[in-house]
């Protein structure tokens, strides 16, 4: 989950600025988490409490409200009374990695990811953008190779995996839906060779950096098994304590057993 909350803060510098080259720098002073990591953290103090989703995204999401919540979500969120949008957005895919670090089994993640999406996302493609992420987090987690995930993941929801990174990049724009940022996420850590060399890809792409950084941090960190810790450190100082504090009894309960 770590590496989901270091892509998103990667990312963040580059989400409106269309970058198309993997030389750039991974932190700069602008650098900080977003709704990504916020969200993230989330949906694991959930799994950590036991409580429904929806409590701890309304709770931890309403202390910070000025974190870049799309428009519809953060009406939601301040809503007296929330009920799902039919958003097909990216969100549900961002903020879902834990679920694929904490469950045991491929019908326990399909699972809770649906729980995560369908609280505000509950159009179809959202909750397949979220199980996709979690599958795709699950499957690296239990060391299955790069073949046997894209296959597994192309099968279970239909995406198109078989295109090249350069490929993608010259023709891809800001996309903020789960199926145009999805199917991108998983194939910049397919194409990868090191956790860094995936975030560097999802960010070269030019679209919704963070976001797609994200959901790819949070399957290379599964599959690659740590963050290197030069970028761990960075991103821990950039964390205040409240969301260290979730980050870390949830590495200590499932990462690091």
């Amino acid at each position: 989950m770590l590496g989901a909350i270091a892509g998103d803060i990667i990312g963040s510098v580059h989400e409106y600025s269309g970058t198309k080259i993997k030389d750039f720098p991974l932190f700069s002073d602008k650098s900080g988490f977003t709704d990504d990591s916020v969200l993230t953290l989330a949906i694991a103090d959930a799994i950590l409490k036991g409580c429904p989703y929806i409590d701890s995204v309304r709770e931890i999401g309403r202390m910070y409200p000025d974190c870049g919540y799309g428009g519809s979500f953060y009406d939601w969120l301040f809503s007296d009374n929330p009920a799902p949008y039919n958003s097909f957005g990216n969100g549900a895919a961002m903020r879902v990695s834990a679920v694929g670090f904490a469950f045991e089994s491929m019908e326990e993640v399909m699972e809770e990811a649906k729980k995560t999406a369908e609280i505000t996302h509950n159009h179809p493609e959202g909750i397949k953008g979220a199980q996709a992420t979690a599958v795709s987090v699950f499957l690296a987690r239990k060391k299955e190779d790069k073949e046997t995930i894209k296959k597994r993941v192309a099968e279970l929801f239909g995406y198109n995996l078989d295109r090249r990174i350069d490929d993608i990049r010259a023709v891809y724009s800001y996309d903020i839906s789960c199926q145009g940022t999805v199917p991108e996420a998983i194939i910049s850590f397919l194409e990868s060779t090191s956790f860094e060399d995936a975030v560097r890809n999802a960010v070269s792409m030019g679209g919704d950096a963070d976001t797609v950084a994200c959901i790819t941090g949070g399957i290379a960190q599964a599959y690659y098994g740590t963050v290197p810790e030069e970028i761990e450190d960075k991103v821990l100082g950039l964390l205040d304590n409240r969301l260290k504090d979730i980050l870390m009894e949830f590495n200590e309960r499932y990462l690091l057993k």
